[in-house]
């Protein structure tokens, strides 16, 4: 870590070896997301990508499939988890920038078109800022005071019908260790409210991504892995519970237990794919650039089926999104 508690580095973290992705491929049925398809074969949901600029969607796809097949060996598990029609919340981690293309890529090579938030500055970027418009990104002006609309409009995405992507820890994680770091409550507050806006718990899942945080973008080679893991369905069943005393919107401490939720989860899957364990001194706060205790997540079931995870303890909410 530099003097100023800014992460080290990129060249400091190490690959992720060949000997850890036979590991996981011993676990998971590993695929190649740079290709079509890569789960078998799907039904594509043609509305969505009707509607979502074709031609241009089609070339940026393919342009980014090649590049991340040049520059790493990219694998992935659980895509087969992904639903061929109907709205749900991908989670991503945000290691590196490949941690937008990744799961972008996978999806749409699934037939599926989400939209996808991110910081309003890729819009202006050349060449690809007018694709990233162009195939269904949401720019998020950061500092803007606009959290609520930008929740409002990403709550309209979800109602009607259409997949969203969101990269909830809102900036590159600031973990000197590129660990999973405090997530914003926009994540929880967006997945309850169109949850109960459409009268069912909208499937929310996290995408894991880790090893593109040792490429050297100037000079890649030898390639590198890159493993993506499209995690289990989580559950939030229980937060929603209470829906019908919630007023104009959810209270802000469920909102930020699931983003708890989803910081955890994805601090659990990242490690398996690390085969490292997180700091046992806690995890990275954005606010006081420095570790803190990870709140108290505990596994219990309701009438014996449905798994849940709840946030007993930690930190102050974080109502910014």
């Amino acid at each position: 870590m530099t003097s100023k508690g800014k992460p080290s580095p990129r060249s400091a973290v190490k690959p992720l070896s060949d000997e850890q992705v036979a590991k996981l491929a011993q676990r998971h049925h590993l695929v190649d997301p740079t290709k079509e398809y890569p789960t078998g074969p799907r039904t594509p949901n043609d509305a969505e990508i009707n509607a979502q600029n074709p031609k241009a969607t089609a070339r940026l796809l393919k342009g980014v499939s090649v590049v991340l097949s040049q520059r790493s060996k990219v694998y992935a598990w659980g895509l087969e988890h992904v639903p061929e029609t109907g709205p749900f919340i991908t989670a991503a981690t945000h290691v590196t920038m490949y941690d937008v293309f990744v799961p972008m890529m996978s999806l749409f090579h699934l037939g599926r078109r989400p939209r996808f938030m991110a910081k309003a500055e890729m819009a202006h970027w050349p060449v690809i800022g007018k694709w990233f418009q162009i195939v269904g990104m949401q720019p998020v002006p950061r500092r803007s005071g606009k959290a609520k609309a930008i929740e409002a409009e990403s709550i309209n995405i979800l109602t009607s019908g259409r997949p969203l992507t969101i990269w909830p820890e809102g900036t590159l994680t600031r973990d000197p260790q590129k660990w999973p770091m405090s997530m914003k409550s926009g994540v929880g507050y967006i997945a309850l409210e169109a949850s109960r806006r459409l009268g069912y718990q909208i499937p929310l899942y996290c995408s894991v991504t880790w090893g593109a945080a040792s490429i050297n973008q100037f000079w890649p080679w030898p390639r590198k892995n890159v493993v993506m893991c499209y995690d289990d369905r989580l559950d939030y069943a229980d937060l929603l519970a209470t829906q019908d005393s919630w007023g104009d919107e959810p209270p802000v401490e469920l909102a930020q237990a699931l983003a708890d939720r989803v910081r955890a989860r994805m601090e659990e899957v990242m490690a398996e794919i690390r085969g490292e364990e997180p700091p046992a001194e806690g995890y990275w706060d954005y606010r006081t650039m420095s570790r803190i205790p990870r709140p108290q997540i505990s596994f219990h079931r309701e009438g014996g089926e449905t798994p849940f995870i709840t946030a007993t303890s930690g930190a102050a909410p974080d109502p910014t999104a």
